[in-house]
């Protein structure tokens, strides 16, 4: 069988294993969010912890509930790492220095999970998996109580309350998360990935050398990394490792744990405002741009950039020949769309237009289909601008499921789109500005260098995580700068969505006329791609002309 053959057998089978389950489990996730009925474990942790579980929240308490809970977590996961060496299972290993304990602390909290150092060379057991796992699970729990929240904005209507977080939280946490992790982490152990307490294995390499490479709880925390769109690896090479992604049929069933939800999230939202099609079209406009984004990666990574490249008949550094350019640029389109970050091939050693093509796909806010619950709540916002625009051209007071778009909606979707290009770019800015933060930087003389910068601010304002590995991010300055950026681009954008969703709460629905655009037609499908696109290109353009597409072209 030829690599194309292959290649496309596997997109297809991909596709087919989401269509699978999209049914069930959307459906699942709407009745656990619209239950009245609260589980016996539920009602004691409920008890335990004072919450009212019948007491729905404004928005404003809703988001404080969040932040607090968020900043919890933030000092809690940096107090382990700065007490691991007093901890069990640390395995000899010294406290995490301040920055990279902020750094960290920062991006697992934010869903972002970006590494500046060796996972396997830093962090205990412990650490690993009371700290990092820990977080996997209710970071991405976050995101999705957001989305929810914003659905109910548009689905009730004059009252100013969004639900209850803690409420929320611990469903997604109990019903969703949890019963998913057991499960595909008994897969990915039947699959071959590591799950055990060892402190190493000894093994031989092709040159006679012995090395120790630690074993781990690693299943348990690939599964939630890839399911909850997080991506921080237990290895320092992430799903490129073979302890964590040691096959092709693992490694294509953790593109599907990483896509998963996102995707029948859409389902999700049909459902709870009570209109399938509504969620056939959003995801219709994710399912193209993913589309369009893992061909575009898939071509240049196969046709290569070069002599060299073209004369090896694909641009294979950097990647795993287990897996093989069709498999990486599918990882690498999937994990850039989705928030993950998780990477099994070196993106730094794409070629300058298929790392771009990485590059932008994160641009476009990560709705593609995004992070748990961050892709939905991105998209809904881009449809809102959408509808807005279409009102413009028309004449009429834009409309979305039965809500009137006023001024004020337009001005929280206007912050949303605003705030992390502005995040992204000024962070780029500040960081070439100073010398300090260039010495950093390993393509010092070339577009490539700069393309290194802007990609990891990009990745930490959009809470990504992946990175292109010649940025040497381990420095006081990048520490410091992005974790500020991560915490920036997860919570702000945050805020605003809910200020949105009480909002759209308060409102009385209108009534449907001849006048009010269809939102479930391939005519709006095709206006919101355009407007994902045009925003984002209108915005980054200038940057990227500087990076990835001044190096190849």
């Amino acid at each position: 069988m030829s690599d194309t053959a292959a290649g496309l057998l596997q997109v297809g089978f991909l596709i087919l294993c989401l269509a699978v389950v999209y049914r069930p489990l959307g459906g699942y996730m709407a009745r656990t969010y619209e239950s009245g009925k609260d589980l016996r474990v539920e009602r004691g942790l409920y008890k335990l912890f004072g919450v009212d579980a019948r007491a729905d929240q404004t928005w404003a308490v809703y988001g404080r509930s969040l932040i607090a809970f968020s900043a919890a977590s933030l000092v809690l996961l940096f107090l382990l790492q700065r007490l691991q060496h007093w901890l069990p299972l640390s395995l000899g290993l010294p406290s995490v220095p301040n920055g990279i304990a902020f750094n960290t602390a920062a991006s697992f909290v934010t869903n972002t999970n970006w590494q500046s150092y060796s996972p396997e060379a830093t962090m205990g057991h412990l650490v690993q998996f009371a700290g990092l796992a820990v977080q996997n699970f209710v970071s991405a729990a976050v995101g999705m109580t957001v989305v929810i929240a914003l659905i109910r904005g548009f689905t009730r209507s004059k009252t100013d309350r969004v639900g209850n977080f803690w409420v929320d939280l611990t469903r997604t946490l109990l019903r969703i998360l949890l019963p998913m992790a057991v499960i595909g982490g008994l897969a990915l152990v039947a699959m071959g990935v590591v799950q055990n307490f060892s402190g190493g294995h000894e093994v031989t390499s092709v040159v006679g050398q012995t090395q120790t490479i630690p074993g781990g709880p690693v299943a348990s925390q690939e599964v939630i990394k890839e399911l909850g769109t997080n991506g921080g690896g237990f290895y320092n090479a992430n799903s490129a490792h073979p302890f964590e992604n040691p096959n092709g049929l693992s490694n294509l069933f953790e593109i599907f744990l990483l896509l998963v939800i996102p995707v029948c999230m859409t389902r999700t939202f049909g459902l709870m405002v009570k209109d399938k099609r509504q969620g056939y079209a959003i995801l219709g406009v994710m399912g193209t741009i993913w589309a369009a984004f893992t061909f575009s990666a898939t071509f240049f990574e196969t046709r290569g950039a070069g002599t060299a490249t073209q004369a090896a008949g694909a641009a294979m550094e950097g990647k795993e020949t287990r897996f093989g350019e069709w498999a990486s640029a599918l990882f690498a389109s999937s994990t850039t769309g989705t928030s993950t970050g998780a990477v099994n091939s070196a993106h730094d050693s794409f070629t300058p237009l298929g790392g771009g093509t990485a590059l932008f796909h994160m641009m476009l806010g990560e709705v593609t289909p995004g992070g748990t619950g961050s892709g939905l709540y991105g998209m809904l916002v881009l449809a809102i601008l959408a509808v807005f625009v279409a009102g413009l051209m028309v004449g009429r007071t834009p409309e979305y499921l039965k809500k009137k778009i006023t001024a004020r909606e337009m001005k929280l979707v206007a912050l949303y789109i605003l705030t992390t290009p502005t995040i992204v770019l000024v962070g780029t800015s500040i960081a070439m500005g100073l010398a300090s933060a260039r010495v950093s930087i390993f393509n010092t003389d070339s577009p490539h260098g700069f393309s290194e910068v802007l990609y990891a601010f990009t990745s930490a304002g959009n809470n990504n995580g992946s990175a292109f590995g010649g940025l040497s991010a381990n420095t006081p300055f990048f520490n410091t700068a992005l974790g500020i950026a991560m915490l920036l681009g997860r919570f702000v954008p945050i805020l605003f969505v809910l200020a949105l969703a009480g909002s759209l709460a308060r409102q009385q629905p209108v009534p449907v006329t001849q006048g009010t655009l269809p939102t479930h037609k391939a005519l709006f499908v095709t206006l919101l791609v355009g407007t994902v696109l045009i925003v984002t290109g209108l915005t980054y353009f200038p940057a990227l002309t500087l990076g990835p597409l001044a190096e190849g072209l």
